[in-house]
């Protein structure tokens, strides 16, 4: 036994770089140890006046606490560099104070004045860091210091503080709660902010100390909405759990309508024949006898919310997805629920515990909504590798989604389910197929043939199983079945399982009548092996007793007075007493009561056929995707979901007014000319907001600006619900579409004419430019960053109004997946912008250069204009497999005229190659008239190496010669495999395949994404699947030979990582290993 690490578990193990190391060895550790000089070297670093000495402490302090070592002996030391003025080592001293303020309370409150100094840093990280140290010493006394700290710091110039702030507000409350007004007055004001940073930390505030006061939210729920888009994740979740309750309390429920319409008969709608001969006086009174109500108009409000949520159901993140699917799901008219189905198939493919989740909820909206996941049945099939919960839970779901017309494939599915060998999920099989025989009439003597079958299985648990669920199904049409109750009885001898002895002794007593031979054979059976059963059976043995007493005493008089005899002295008290209680029944002494008269009406009375139910069936009263729903069970902290109003609240309390000074000012006048990112409402903070901004404005907007990930099916059915909702505010929207149309023609002619016309033009666009990307700025921000913007922008440009109109003309056309926002002056160069300057953007010959996925290198230059007297050639690798020969590399070759005369007969000359480099030829293009462009593709079979591929470029007039170099990551394509292949082929390329180099990554490319991009970039591979984050693997093909190229990055915390390449071809290998550290260290 090794006695150190019970005393001293700190110390054992490996030391870090110029920590004390210590021994295994007991001698060394635990009892014999000096305590006294435990951490010695960092608190000598600690008290230096070296700076770097300081901080290379603080990072080892840091990196201990990371491994979960205990640095809390070190606080007296750190605390005294709290003042320290190097900012590194005060942020490190803040990180170590957050940690250990609420266990060393004493000695931080002797540090209170530096974090009072803290809150007055110019560096908002250290104002920050202060108030959250400040926040998390919990002691009462220093609650008035912390209100203050909040409330200065809530008015903080730096998001990132008044962040901080609303952080530390619900510390404070659950502190002292006597400071709830005073805090409710700091929330009110942060609420009112309009930056995104602070929107999800202020609800979430809100949501802990005064979820009550909905009057708070009123004025700000317009700019919820429309920022809701730009929270974060986390933000995102609690703002759409908290708008889900505002809703209910504010808005009318948008299914009163659809439950009138259930109530009303089908031939309200169509009507018959009987009904047109009883004339039009009958159709009237049928109306008047309708509850009288209002028609339902969806509030804009109630529109808008539902709108700015829906993009977010192709958020990344589950807790998202989840959070709109409950939002939809509770606040949403049935026609538009379904659009949340295919995103919560879509969050199937995640981890486990996401799915249990998931599935829960999918569950309960499947009982109610079932139409909304029928098209999605497959997506629910159970697969091998699944945990026994989420088997059983789309076994759930299968079982609910259930009817007429799919019960033939789900029973298949079940019948191949039952072979399984998880028999907690088989069990739960043949329960799900107990529930589809009692909702579905018509299967139902399928599956009770296939339980009986079933009985004849070697499994004792599935035959167990199958009997309970038999005779559940039985005691729906008896009489039918005699032939299964006869078969039921023989397996008394066989079966063990107490439930199921228990169900089939149940079933023989309650139907003794149709197997009036075989039920006292049993009862002599079970009499004769009492003492040995199970409680459950010993009380269905006297249940049976009794029943065969009072329909065949004569042969079963003796049997009974012996069972009850043997259960007189059981050693469980609910057999003795179930003894005492039948005996007085059945068999009393001479003079029996009234009880003993009725004892067949008690006994045998008939019983209501089981219901077989889901568990999921009164879960929806829980808010879906909170823990209460989850567990089925209130948690603490959970929050009612209120009911829908019966009528609606005044929806004035949300407008918001502006004070007359805003309304001439110049800014305003330029916002209602422009269309902003945002609405006017949430486009400046508190009392400077708008209140004459219709919702439909701000919906439009809206769906014009950011929300660009919702289909164009639902903007068209939002815009025909808005038309028919407000028809009476389409003056203001015309208005301003008036506006922008007028703003459109004099950009137009801003940009034909030239001189301050233009440039006035030009600086009014990039000033509108700036504003809607900045909208989280201040306005003086905003102003300075418009004018350094006109300061870099050329007068004279024309090309830059060109470039800004093919870029939204793109956006509307199309929408190509996630482009990447590149400023026009780095996209494309003078020359080229010059070039394009007077082509049409319709030019079908540019599509294809626009779409198709072209390699990093991007375009490069083949032929230039001058050397090719007009004639520009370009070329790009595509990456695209080329359709002639799979072995070649896809070329494109982009050819445009500069000159003025047309340049007949472009096509490629016979070419001289090396040895085994092949090229095949694009079809001869005969004209290309002058500004015109077009594209060819051009095969090229680089045979697995990087040489040049020499040809001609032939004209009716002159030849030119040109040359193709391919960078060695354009001869391969990628492969997809498992990792387990991955490692057998790496296994087999080993010694003088395989080429290994160290490097060290910069900060900028050590997140997931940077490094995939990177190599991606520079070489054709498809990534490999990896069970470590640390470890990057991507697999591909040379095109030529397919020789298997394997590359391996191994990626370090601190930035060291080693690149391996595994490849038959050597070369390859070698120049791959070169470009892509190339790539990785730039």
């Amino acid at each position: 036994m090794s006695a150190a690490p019970a005393y001293s578990e700190d110390k054992a193990g490996s030391a870090g770089p110029g920590e004390p190391e210590y021994g295994h060895d007991p001698a060394s550790g635990g009892i014999f140890s000096s305590d006294y000089k435990r951490h010695d070297d960092l608190k000598e670093m600690l008290d230096t006046n070296k700076d770097s000495l300081k901080l290379e402490a603080m990072k080892r302090i840091v990196a201990m606490i990371a491994r979960g070592k205990n640095a809390s002996d070190l606080f007296p030391a750190v605390v005294k560099n709290v003042a320290c003025k190097n900012i590194e080592v005060k942020k490190l001293v803040y990180v170590y104070l957050v940690r250990y303020a609420e266990e060393q309370q004493d000695l931080a409150l002797l540090s209170i004045s530096t974090f009072q100094r803290g809150l007055k840093d110019p560096n908002q990280l250290i104002r920050a860091s202060a108030l959250r140290v400040l926040s998390s010493i919990r002691v009462p006394i220093i609650a008035p210091i912390m209100m203050l700290a909040i409330k200065e710091a809530a008015s903080d110039m730096s998001p990132y503080v008044r962040k901080t702030a609303a952080h530390a507000i619900p510390k404070l409350y659950s502190l002292d709660s006597d400071q709830k007004d005073q805090l409710i007055e700091v929330i009110e004001k942060l609420l009112a902010d309009k930056t995104t940073l602070v929107a999800g930390s202020v609800v979430m505030a809100f949501e802990e100390v005064c979820p009550e006061r909905i009057d708070l939210i009123h004025k700000n729920y317009r700019k919820l909405c429309n920022l809701l888009i730009d929270v974060e994740e986390w933000g995102q979740v609690v703002i759409i759990s908290m708008l889900t309750r505002y809703a209910r309390t504010q808005f009318l429920s948008p299914t009163q309508n659809e439950s009138l319409l259930e109530e009303s008969p089908e031939k309200a709608f169509y009507g018959s024949e009987e009904d047109e001969a009883k004339g039009p006086g009958s159709g009237e009174a049928a109306t008047a006898a309708l509850p009288a109500r209002k028609p339902y108009v969806m509030d804009p409000d109630h529109r808008l919310l539902l709108r700015n949520t829906k993009p977010l159901l192709q958020s990344r993140s589950a807790a998202v997805v989840m959070a709109v699917a409950q939002l939809y799901f509770h606040l949403a008219p049935k026609a538009e629920v379904g659009v949340i189905a295919k995103a919560l198939v879509r969050l199937l493919r995640s981890h486990s515990e996401v799915q249990y989740v998931v599935l829960q909820n999918v569950a309960t909206m499947s009982i109610k909504r079932r139409g909304m996941f029928e098209p999605y049945l497959k997506s629910f099939y159970i697969r091998s590798t699944d945990p026994t919960q989420i088997k059983i839970l789309k076994l759930e779901v299968l079982t609910n989604l259930a009817n007429e017309t799919n019960i033939p494939t789900v029973l298949r599915e079940f019948q191949t389910y039952i072979r399984s060998m998880d028999k907690d999920f088989v069990a739960a099989t043949i329960q799900a197929i107990g529930r589809c025989a009692t909702n579905i009439g018509r299967v139902r003597d399928t599956c009770l043939n296939g339980l009986v079958q079933l009985l004849s299985n070697r499994d004792e648990l599935v035959v167990a199983e199958s009997v309970v669920v038999i005779k559940k199904l039985l005691q729906m049409q008896p009489a039918q079945h005699e032939e299964i109750i006869k078969h039921l009885a023989k397996l008394t001898d066989n079966i063990q399982v107490p439930m199921a002895r228990a169900s089939i002794l149940w079933l023989i007593g309650e139907y003794c009548e149709h197997v009036p031979k075989i039920a006292p054979d049993v009862l002599r059976k079970m009499a004769k092996s009492f003492t040995a059963e199970e409680d459950i059976v010993k009380l269905q043995v006297i249940n049976l007793a009794a029943k065969l007493y009072l329909t065949n005493s004569k042969q079963t008089k003796l049997l009974t007075q012996y069972v009850l005899s043997l259960a007189k002295y059981d050693q469980n008290y609910d057999i003795r007493d179930r003894a005492r209680f039948t005996r007085q029944l059945v068999a009393p002494p001479e003079q029996g009561g009234a009880f003993s008269r009725q004892a067949k009406k008690l006994f045998l009375a008939p019983k209501p056929a089981p219901v077989l139910e889901s568990s999921f069936k009164d879960r929806d009263h829980f808010q879906l995707g909170s823990l209460s729903h989850l567990l089925n069970a209130k948690a603490t902290g959970y929050q009612e979901l209120p009911d829908w109003p019966e009528e609606a609240p005044d929806p004035s309390v949300r407008n918001v007014e502006v004070p007359e000074w805003t309304k001439c000012s110049s800014r305003e006048r330029r916002k209602e000319k422009e269309k902003p990112f945002y609405s006017d409402s949430e486009g400046e903070s508190g009392p400077t907001e708008s209140a004459d901004s219709e919702p439909e404005s701000e919906s439009e907007s809206d769906r014009e600006s950011g929300s660009g990930a919702s289909s164009s099916e639902s903007d068209n059915e939002d815009q025909d619900e808005d038309e028919e909702e407000d028809r009476g505010r389409g003056s203001a929207s015309e208005q301003s579409e008036g506006e922008g149309e007028k703003k459109t023609k004099k950009r137009k002619k801003g940009s034909e004419g030239a001189g301050e016309g233009s440039s006035s033009d030009d600086d009014s666009d990039s000033s509108s430019d700036s504003s809607e990307s900045e909208e989280t700025s201040e306005t003086e921000e905003e102003q300075a960053e418009a004018t350094a913007w006109r300061t870099k922008t050329p007068p004279s440009s024309k090309s830059t109004p060109a470039a800004k109109e093919i870029s939204l003309l793109d956006l509307e056309d199309f929408t190509p997946p996630s482009v990447q926002p590149v400023s026009p002056a780095s996209a494309v160069s003078a020359s080229l912008v010059a070039d394009l300057e007077g082509l049409t953007l319709t030019d079908s010959c540019l599509v294809p250069s626009l779409l198709s996925p072209v390699s990093s290198a991007g375009r490069q230059e083949l032929l230039h204009r001058v050397a090719g007297e007009g004639l520009a050639v370009d070329y790009a690798f595509s990456r695209q497999p080329f359709s002639g020969d799979p072995h070649m590399v896809s070329v494109h070759i982009y050819f445009s005229n500069s000159s003025d005369t047309p340049i007949r007969g472009l096509r490629v000359g016979t070419p001289k190659l090396p040895a085994g480099i092949s090229i095949q030829e694009f079809p001869e293009i005969e004209s290309l008239a002058p500004g015109e462009s077009t594209t060819a593709v051009l095969g090229i079979n680089f045979c697995d190496s990087t040489q040049a591929a020499n040809f001609q470029l032939c004209t009716q007039t002159r030849q030119f010669y040109v040359c193709i170099q391919p960078p060695v990551g354009e001869l391969m394509a990628p492969v997809f495999m498992s990792e387990n292949e991955f490692k057998k082929e790496q296994g087999k390329l080993m010694g003088m395949n395989e080429i290994t180099e160290k490097l060290v990554l910069p900060d900028c490319c050590r997140s997931d994404h940077a490094v995939v991009q990177r190599v991606t970039a520079t070489a054709h591979l498809g990534r490999v699947p990896c069970g470590t984050s640390e470890e990057y693997r991507f697999a591909g093909r040379t095109l030529s030979s397919g020789s298997l190229v394997l590359l391996t990055l191994d990626a370090r915390p601190a930035g060291a990582a080693q690149l391996t390449v595994n490849s038959e071809k050597m070369v390859i290998g070698t120049m791959l290993v070169k470009d892509v550290i190339q790539a990785l260290t730039q």
